[in-house]
């Protein structure tokens, strides 16, 4: 599948902003399940300094300043991406047991599982708390396959938790959002990796695009559609598809907003921006501004298949 992305960001402000500094994560990367055929940052007004990096989780980062007086701010990265079929793993009866993964990450060499392992501690908004543990029980039994305990949780909080817009905003916590039980994506995914890291298991947010169709009869509105996060847990011990262990662990991909999961993707209807500990770790775009006041933001993202 090859996917055109438009993601604009616009901040009004009040009163002009005599300096700014921000940071955004907006390229995508070439990865297993992708590959980028074009990718454009465009920044109004024009910044003074900018610079593209590589991130502590190798992701694209854009920093730039404006150091002029401005009153407003335009963000549009425009991409094109083809999405595959990632090729398939073993099925849940060939994966490890979910205890069996949990240990291994207690000693290891292996610089793949050292390199996942920055994925099992807290962070900012993914912290550990005995409610986590109870909710995710049933999932968790002994001596379950730990890809059969994956798709159980995932498919619990699909089922447990109200997707519902603009019910949260991105500073609710995991917490918050279970004993409210709704949020949006950001929420689902925080939620599932807070019950994973409390069972010490290494798992990641994934913030990215997800084709959208709109209602039978009904054009596509431009800039109805929504960026989305998803979750991946790593897998030390991964089995090949006749039961024969490989010695190489893998990212298995689940969404548990739309309840689908996949190795190294949830589908081919998926782009990944960046991979990170939470949220905080790659928000679209953030930084410190001098002036300003209040402000207006508009977000407005397109994701349609491509013709050519």
């Amino acid at each position: 599948m090859r996917l055109n992305i438009l993601h604009e960001t616009q901040y009004i402000y009040a009163s002009p902003v005599d300096t700014a500094h921000h940071i955004a994560h907006l390229t995508p990367l070439n990865l297993s399940s992708q590959q980028v055929d074009n990718s454009l940052l465009t920044i109004e007004p024009s910044p003074s300094w900018r610079e593209d990096q590589e991130d502590a989780f190798k992701n694209v980062r854009t920093f730039f300043s404006l150091q002029s007086r401005h009153e407003s701010l335009t963000i549009r990265a425009t991409s094109q991406v083809e999405t595959f079929i990632a090729d398939q793993g073993p099925g849940p009866e060939h994966t490890p047991t979910w205890e069996s993964v949990q240990q291994s990450f207690v000693y290891t060499k292996n610089k793949a599982w050292f390199d996942s392992s920055q994925f099992l501690f807290d962070s900012p908004q993914v912290f550990f708390h005995e409610d986590y543990l109870a909710f995710s029980a049933p999932c968790f039994q002994p001596q379950t396959p730990i890809l059969s305990a994956l798709m159980s949780l995932m498919t619990l909080i699909h089922t447990e938790m109200t997707y519902e817009s603009q019910s949260t905003t991105v500073h609710t916590t995991a917490l918050e959002a279970l004993t409210r039980k709704k949020g949006v994506c950001q929420d689902f995914a925080h939620l599932m990796l807070s019950c994973l890291r409390a069972r010490g298991l290494a798992a990641r947010y994934v913030s990215g695009y997800l084709l959208t169709e709109p209602p039978p009869g009904q054009a596509r509105l431009i800039g109805s559609d929504a960026s989305h996060a998803w979750v991946s847990v790593f897998l030390p011990e991964c089995a090949a598809a006749d039961g024969r262990p490989t010695g190489q662990g893998r990212w298995v991909a689940l969404d548990p907003t739309n309840n689908r999961w996949g190795y190294d993707s949830p589908g081919e209807d998926y782009v990944q921006l960046a991979a990170g500990r939470d949220f905080t770790d790659v928000s679209p775009v953030r930084g410190v501004i001098h002036g300003g006041a209040n402000h207006q933001l508009r977000v407005a993202v397109t994701v349609t298949p491509s013709l050519s």
